[in-house]
């Protein structure tokens, strides 16, 4: 079952247009930028409340910032999330196309959408530093490259905000967390990142901002927050451009 997913995703991933300058990366219609107005407002126009921790879609609409009942009765280790769109078609698409497709041009349209998403948020502290959720070694030779890290680049760019590429590091090879039951996350990512020793200076009293592409249960990155926050960041928020809608 896995590897017929698998499949049929790479089959998506090669009918999607080539993301060049001149062409929209959905529709592939000729223009000046990565995306059309047309699919940019047929898939990216819709912004609903959202979980002011977790970026959960809230089942109910509020005139102030609130969190869902599951960041209430456990709370995460990070203080924020901003998201820009669900992880739902036709954006999954472009997130594969990213990581398993080399679309690597797709990472400025991620960045400059997500600089958006800060920017609709009015009370919205920006963090002092960014970092990157890392690969595993044997994941970055077989990809090539960090899909975070290329996203991430551009973004701190956009939001003039200091990147700290190499902040954190993976203890383990862990499985894909998309593979997994809900109740196995957790355990794959426990005790999985480390920070080197030169790195606990930069975090300490900081707040940092954490780069990553998908965000589906949270625990990697609440894994995350967790190690930075025990080698004393102030506060962690996680920016990230899709977010896996809970069932």
């Amino acid at each position: 079952m896995l590897y017929r997913l698998l499949d049929w995703s790479r089959h998506l991933i090669r009918r999607l247009p080539a993301a060049i300058p001149s062409s929209c990366a959905l529709c592939g219609v000729s223009g000046n930028a990565a995306l059309c107005d047309d699919c940019h407002a047929r898939f990216l126009s819709h912004h609903p409340q959202r979980c002011m921790q977790c970026a959960s879609p809230l089942a109910f609409a509020t005139t102030q910032a609130t969190r869902c009942g599951d960041c209430l009765r456990d709370p995460p280790a990070f203080d924020a999330t901003i998201v820009v769109a669900d992880y739902a078609a036709p954006i999954d698409q472009l997130v594969l196309a990213l990581k398993f497709g080399n679309r690597l041009a797709l990472a400025p349209l991620f960045a400059h959408l997500m600089r958006d998403a800060i920017l609709r948020e009015p009370a919205f502290a920006m963090p002092s530093l960014l970092a990157v959720v890392p690969l595993g070694e044997q994941r970055l030779a077989e990809r090539g490259f960090n899909q975070a890290l290329e996203i991430a680049k551009p973004l701190a760019q956009a939001i003039a905000v200091a990147l700290a590429p190499q902040l954190l590091e993976r203890t383990r090879e862990t499985l894909m967390q998309a593979m997994l039951p809900p109740a196995e996350r957790h355990r794959n990512m426990h005790h999985a990142f480390v920070l080197p020793a030169h790195a606990g200076a930069l975090v300490r009293g900081r707040h940092v901002g954490m780069v990553d592409d998908v965000m589906t249960t949270g625990a990697t990155l609440n894994e995350i927050a967790a190690t930075l926050k025990r080698h004393g960041a102030a506060r962690v928020t996680n920016l990230v451009f899709a977010r896996t809608p809970p069932r």
